[in-house]
C-alpha cells in the first residue's frame, strides 16, 4: 500500500535555475550546493542532473562526497566545514576533495600528516558574520603557513573564502566587501588569489536592486537555495526572480468530514467553526515534515483552488477547509506547496523559511523525477 503523498522533483525546473544562475555569473565558476541531501530534493538525483552543467559541488560531510564520487562525479567537491579529526584528511586525499580551512587547528591536523595534504584548500575568512573563519588579522598567518607546506614539497591551490552575512541589506554587504578588500590591498599575495564570496542572495542581489546595489560575486559562486527554486531575497518571490519552483510536495484527500458549528477539529480542538464547514482530510503530517507549527490559514491548494489549513497538523494527515472547493471528495488532489502554491508563501504564514520546509521533508516521502 502507497500513500499518496509524494514530493516531485522537476528536473527541467532545476535546469532553468541553472542557467539563471550563469546568466547573472557569466564568468563565474559555479558549485551546485547538494548538502542537507540536496536541500531536501535529493543529492544523487540532482548531482547526476547537474554534473553536465556545473564546474562543481559543495556539501557537508566525507559521506556525501563519497556519495557523489561514487555516482562517477569527478568535478571538484567543497566540504564547506572542512575536516573535523586529523584522519579525515587521508580520505580527502583519496577522494580529491577540496576543504573548507577555518580555523588554526586544521591547518595543525595538515601540518601532523604532511603526506595527506590536499591539492586544493579555500581559506575561509570572517569577513562579518562571526560564524566560521579566520579573523583579517589572522588569515596572513594562515596562509604563509598553508605555503609551507606548498614549499615542502606539497602543491596547494588556495581560494580565497567568504560567507555574506546579508546579501540584501546594502550596507552590510557593502562592509564585509570592504573589509575583504582592504584585506586584499594590504596583502598582494592574498590579491593573486581566487576568491569565493557569493551564495545565492549575492547572485540574485544586482539582478533584484540594481546597479545601485552590486554585491561583488567572486571567482567561485556557491548557489543552493535559488537552484531549487526559492528567493534567498526578502521581499522577492521566487516568480519575481523568475526562478521556477523543483519540489512539489503533493497528496490527496483521504477523508471528508462534516464539522458541526461550535465543535473542535483535531488535537486540543486547535480550530473551532462558527459554522457547519466541510472539512478534507489531507495525507501529510509532522512525520513527514510539514511544520506541525503551521497555523490555521496556512494556505494549501486542493483540487486547483486555493484554501486554508484547519488546526493542528498531527503526525500523519492534516486538515484543510473545503468550503471554496465544495466538489472536492476523497482523492481530490492536493499541493501543499510547488507550482501553484510558492513555498516560500507558505514558509511566511507557518513563521519559518524555505529551506527548513524543504530540508525537513522526510525520508519516508518518496521522491518522483518529472520534467516539466
Amino acid at each position: 500500500m502507497f500513500r499518496p503523498l509524494v514530493a516531485h522533483i522537476d528536473l527541467e525546473a532545476l535546469h532553468h535555475n541553472q542557467r539563471r544562475v550563469r546568466m547573472l555569473a557569466p564568468w563565474a565558476k559555479r558549485l551546485a550546493v547538494v548538502k542537507a541531501n540536496a536541500y531536501g530534493h535529493g543529492m544523487l538525483d540532482c548531482a547526476r542532473a547537474l554534473d553536465s552543467d556545473t564546474e562543481g559541488f559543495a556539501l557537508l560531510s566525507l559521506e556525501e562526497a563519497r556519495s557523489l564520487r561514487g555516482l562517477g562525479v569527478t568535478k571538484p567537491i567543497l566540504l564547506l566545514e572542512g575536516v573535523f579529526k586529523s584522519e579525515d584528511y587521508q580520505a580527502v586525499c583519496a577522494l580529491n576533495l577540496t576543504p573548507v580551512i577555518h580555523h588554526a587547528e586544521q591547518i595543525r591536523m595538515l601540518e601532523l600528516n604532511p603526506l595527506d595534504v590536499p591539492e586544493q584548500v579555500f581559506l575561509k575568512v570572517d569577513s562579518g558574520m562571526h560564524r566560521l573563519g579566520f579573523t583579517p588579522p589572522q588569515v596572513m598567518d594562515a596562509f604563509k603557513r598553508l605555503k609551507v607546506l606548498k614549499a615542502m614539497g606539497r602543491s596547494i591551490d588556495v581560494i580565497l573564502m567568504t560567507h555574506y552575512a546579508c546579501a540584501d541589506e546594502p550596507g552590510l554587504a557593502a562592509k564585509q566587501m570592504a573589509i575583504m578588500a582592504e584585506l586584499k590591498s594590504g596583502n598582494p599575495e592574498l590579491n593573486a588569489l581566487e576568491t569565493s564570496y557569493a551564495n545565492s542572495g549575492a547572485v540574485m542581489a544586482g539582478s533584484a536592486f540594481g546597479k545601485d546595489h552590486v554585491v561583488e560575486i567572486g571567482d567561485w559562486i556557491r548557489t543552493g537555495l535559488m537552484l531549487y527554486g526559492a528567493s534567498p531575497l526578502a521581499g522577492f518571490t521566487a516568480s519575481d526572480l523568475n526562478l521556477k519552483p523543483v519540489m512539489h510536495l503533493q497528496s490527496q484527500l483521504i477523508a471528508v468530514r462534516n464539522a458541526p458549528a461550535g465543535e473542535g477539529v483535531g488535537y486540543g480542538m486547535g480550530f473551532v467553526p462558527d459554522r457547519d464547514t466541510r472539512i478534507g482530510v489531507v495525507a501529510c503530517g509532522y512525520a513527514d515534515g510539514y511544520p506541525r507549527h503551521a497555523p490555521t490559514g496556512t494556505p494549501v491548494v486542493v483540487n486547483g483552488t486555493r484554501t486554508r489549513l484547519l488546526g493542528r497538523v498531527s503526525m500523519d494527515m492534516l486538515c484543510v477547509d473545503l468550503s471554496p472547493c465544495p466538489e472536492a471528495g476523497v482523492g481530490a488532489p492536493v499541493e501543499l506547496f510547488g507550482r501553484h502554491l510558492p513555498v516560500d508563501e507558505v514558509a511566511t504564514v507557518a513563521s519559518t523559511i524555505p529551506y527548513e520546509l524543504m530540508t525537513a521533508i522526510a525520508h519516508r516521502v518518496p521522491r518522483s523525477l518529472v520534467y516539466g
